[in-house]
């Protein structure tokens, strides 16, 4: 069985509303896998292990709060970031990434965003930076966080419950999903010549390693 099935599996409950509460808006959880997160565990709910509503309706509070908490921080002290440098946790870029995503999608980037790793956790950040009028941004965060956190874990329960033996093909649908989630980041990096310049760096650094043993 898949090492994500595993973890959430140790984590539990608050485990999994952690992830996802930092996810929305923490910078520092960018890197989680919150759509196969949920997937999964909301396949896991149809295995008896959670009850899928209080996973559900406990992912949806932590997606909302989440996002609300990223907003505070952009309208607080967002400016700022673009004075630090960059660092493990921190790329001005990904900030740069949500401001163009807000330009083409307006304010329904709230809810897009959900569903894009990296641009649903700096999302907020900006519109809080943005000075987007709080109650305008809390309506989208809560049907993007309905839409996102409730329909993913929905549809791996759902899953679950309908397809005979689904835990057989419970890998290749996380790695779809992962893949489905890392492409429009791979699109942009390969779109732009500083990316491809950046991946060539980090190839190279890897083949030379690699000989050097």
């Amino acid at each position: 069985m898949p090492d994500l099935e595993t973890l959430i599996r140790t984590i539990g409950l608050l485990g999994v509303w952690g992830v996802v509460f930092a996810e929305s808006g923490l910078l520092i959880g960018f890197f989680f896998p919150g759509d196969s997160l949920l997937f999964t565990a909301g396949f896991l709910s149809s295995q008896n292990v959670f009850n899928v509503w209080i996973l559900a309706i406990g992912s949806f509070l932590a997606a909302v709060l989440g996002d609300s908490t990223g907003y505070a921080f952009g309208d607080r002290v967002g400016k700022r970031l673009f004075q630090r440098k960059d660092s493990i946790i921190f790329h001005k870029d990904n900030l740069i990434r949500a401001q163009e995503f807000y330009k083409k999608h307006g304010k329904k980037t709230i809810i897009l965003a959900r569903f894009v790793p990296m641009i649903r956790t700096f999302a907020p950040i900006v519109a809080g930076m943005g000075d987007m009028e709080y109650k305008t941004f809390l309506t989208f965060n809560i049907i993007g966080g309905l839409l996102w956190a409730v329909g993913i874990t929905v549809a791996g329960y759902f899953l679950g419950t309908v397809i005979p033996d689904v835990d057989k093909y419970l890998l290749p649908i996380i790695a779809l999903i992962i893949v489905a989630s890392i492409a429009p980041n791979a699109y942009h990096i390969l779109k732009s010549p500083k990316g491809r310049e950046q991946l060539a760096l980090i190839f190279n650094h890897v083949v030379g390693k690699v000989f050097k043993k």
